[in-house]
């Protein structure tokens, strides 16, 4: 293995949003002297969130990525959003990185995100680190911050560090490590020893760290059950294996504004995270023959690599990040798709530093590098060496929650809205697009309100096209729930060849999901067997108009069994008239009825939320629970509700649980509407249908 793969950090930097993950990236920066000024989020000024929807909002959309020198290491740092509208990326990002950096605010400690966040850490079996920053602020704890880490995350935590002075006494910290006291000012530390008022619990402190850290050495156990003391290099050799192999969580303190502790944050980072060649090789499947296959991060294997970001530079055009899993890549060549079974060519190596890119001459196992204006290659395919085909599985984008109507401001700019959105959709995989066919609407998905705004902001910003967000029109049905037998009769004389089809149906109601069925009960030729089709056609199409509201009408069985024709003026047309009267005729008297879709709903949310959120289900959306499951902390709420009672749970929920609580969604099936309901549909729409 290569020194270079060992001096790698791949580090993502997670939390719920305003925790200061941008602003520790940012003093990260400043320390390592690749900024001259400490950039700040209130200010817009950061090197890390730069894009025009993240400075007005003061909060990261996008993950941002920048590279950090730090004792002779390099640490590829990727700060994610923790806004949960955005927080596909930091999944993604997530999946990609050899460690997380996971920082919990000193005052409102542990927040949903997080919770998110740190689940998925563990289903990447990620090594972590826990920063409690804000520790400078007013009204910050750091005794119930801790617990609030061990309760909320359910781990017990390694305190590595204790605070000197609270909130704006807070001024440095003790180091268990080596029992020293640090002090700041302007960013840089001055060691000196430990205060006398904080001696006594530094030492318990320490006894309770040495305990712990011991765990993940079995010598070490031994060593100190016997009574004897540990080295500080026994000491960090024992806290960088804990750490790699998940054995506990260290818990380190600062504050990223005032630069207190970045350093020995940064320190720890280089000492006790993982590099790429301290993590299992990643697991995949020869292309050819399915077989499972490993890749270890070996600069002289075959190059292998997963893309798990898509940017859209306003210069280079459409960037294409991908991680480096095994082997290497130079300057320029190709690779290939794997996921796409296709050839790309590309013609430089670039490094992402916040909104600049590097040029680089080579990248081996752990980089995180960048190609521009690549053809095919999109966000979760895996490229590799064209002599040894391997796919990576693809980490899945989270579900959307909230759907809109999508309509242009200007007359024909719908083409332009599709094209645009779909380059968005490159960018940012947790949307969605859809044409609805019935409705002719263009439908826009994503994780919430926020999601959906900020993206009709980048399509006006970027491609110079406005758009109308309207809610989207339920796809209501129409069905009848009588049998009935009707006449469909179609006569014109005009002067030539008249017009004429008869036919007779009878009409009756199937059970749900049945759709149509037409039968052909002719007998004795009372209807000519070429024309039977045309009925047929003639009733389907009507069907489709509906008779209540211009909704389709479904689940009816219609029987043709009786007719008469002409010799001369029968036809197609015709017939098909014929049909379409007779299905008319027959659903006005068959007592017609609307149908709504009804979706099946799986909400998941702590204990504490589910009275509010079944009393709302219940009393205001129509909704009916069907039971309830246990997921790990939480309990999952299952339940029928109408589609339209649920275009907006989105915010509704979020409000309900504090952000807490999320929503699976799918269609189930139709069912009756309410009457007084209907009503209302029923005008509404042939008031649209008039104006």
């Amino acid at each position: 293995m290569s020194e270079t793969v060992e001096k790698i950090r791949n580090i993502a930097i997670v939390a719920h949003g305003g925790a200061g993950k941008t602003s520790l990236a940012e003093v990260m920066l400043y320390n390592t002297q690749l900024t001259n000024r400490l950039g700040r989020v209130e200010d817009g000024n950061t090197v890390m969130d730069y894009e025009p929807e993240e400075v007005k909002r003061q909060t990261s959309i996008n993950a941002g990525f920048h590279q950090v020198p730090w004792k002779k290491h390099v640490i590829n740092i990727v700060d994610t959003p923790g806004d949960q509208n955005f927080f596909n990326d930091t999944k993604s990002c997530l999946m990609a990185m050899d460690g997380a950096l996971v920082i919990v605010d000193a005052i409102d400690g542990i927040k949903v995100q997080t919770e998110q966040a740190w689940d998925f850490a563990d289903e990447y079996q990620t090594p972590r680190m826990i920063f409690l920053n804000k520790l400078d602020r007013e009204n910050s704890d750091f005794q119930k911050a801790v617990s609030d880490i061990g309760e909320s995350l359910d781990i017990r935590p390694l305190v590595v560090q204790l605070p000197i002075g609270s909130a704006a006494d807070f001024k440095g910290l003790i180091s268990l490590i080596d029992m020293k006291a640090y002090t700041y000012a302007d960013g840089k530390a001055t060691a000196g020893d430990i205060p006398d008022d904080l001696k006594a619990d530094a030492e318990t402190a320490r006894e309770e760290f040495i305990e712990s850290v011991a765990e993940a050495d079995d010598e070490l156990v031994e060593k100190y059950l016997e009574g004897e003391s540990l080295t500080n290099e026994e000491i960090k050799k024992a806290l960088r294996s804990g750490t790699i192999n998940r054995v506990f969580i260290p818990v380190l303190i600062g504050s990223a504004t005032n630069n207190i502790g970045i350093d020995k944050l940064m320190n720890f980072i280089t000492e006790c995270m993982p590099s790429p060649a301290d993590r299992e090789p990643r697991k995949g499947k020869k292309v050819d023959t399915d077989e499972d296959i490993e890749c270890s991060a070996d600069p002289d294997a075959p190059f292998s690599g997963i893309v798990f970001k898509t940017m859209a530079d306003p210069y280079a055009g459409r960037l294409t990040i991908c991680r480096v899993i095994s082997g290497t890549l130079n300057k320029d060549g190709g690779f290939y798709n794997s996921s796409k079974s296709t050839k790309e060519r590309f013609s430089q190596l670039l490094r992402i530093c916040g909104k600049e890119q590097k040029t680089i001459t080579e990248a081996g196992p752990g980089a995180i590098i960048a190609f521009a204006k690549l053809k095919e290659t999109q966000t979760g395919d895996t490229i590799c060496d064209e002599s040894n085909k391997v796919i990576f599985e693809p980490v899945e984008p989270m579900p959307a929650l909230i759907t809109y109507a999508v309509q242009p401001k200007a007359q024909g700019d719908e083409d332009k809205i599709l094209s645009s959105l779909t380059r968005l959709k490159e960018e940012d995989t947790a949307l969605k697009i859809d044409r609805n066919a019935e409705t002719k609407e263009i439908l826009l998905s994503g994780r919430g309100q926020l999601h959906i705004e900020s993206a009709v902001e980048k399509i006006k910003r970027k491609f110079n096209v406005e758009v109308l967000l309207t809610p989207p029109k339920v796809p209501y049905r129409e069905t009848i729930k009588k049998k009935v037998r009707v006449q469909g009769k179609h006569k014109k004389q005009s002067g030539g060849h008249g017009q004429y089809g008869d036919c007779w149906i009878q009409m009756e109601p199937l059970e749900r999901s049945s759709g149509i069925e037409f039968v052909n009960k002719i007998v004795g030729g009372s209807i000519p067997r070429q024309f039977i089709p045309a009925v047929e056609k003639g009733i389907i199409e009507a069907a489709l108009r509906g008779v209540l509201a211009g909704f389709p009408c479904i689940d009816f069985r219609a029987t043709v069994d009786d007719g008469t024709y002409h010799t001369v003026d029968s036809s197609e047309m015709a017939f098909k008239i014929a049909g379409s009267l007779a299905f008319k005729k027959a659903a006005e008297q068959a007592t017609p009825i609307l149908l709504e879709p009804i979706m099946k709903v799986s909400i998941i949310t702590p204990d504490e939320y589910m009275g509010d959120i079944m009393g709302d289900l219940n009393g205001n959306r129509r909704g009916r629970v069907l039971g309830m499951d246990t997921k790990g902390k939480n309990q999952v709420i299952n339940a029928h509700a109408p589609m339209s009672e649920m275009l907006t749970y989105a915010p509704d929920l979020n409000s309900m649980t504090g952000g807490r609580g999320t929503f699976l969604v799918e269609f189930s099936h139709y069912e009756e509407v309410p009457a007084q309901l209907a009503e209302k549909i029923i005008e509404k729409a042939k008031e649209e249908k008039e104006a």
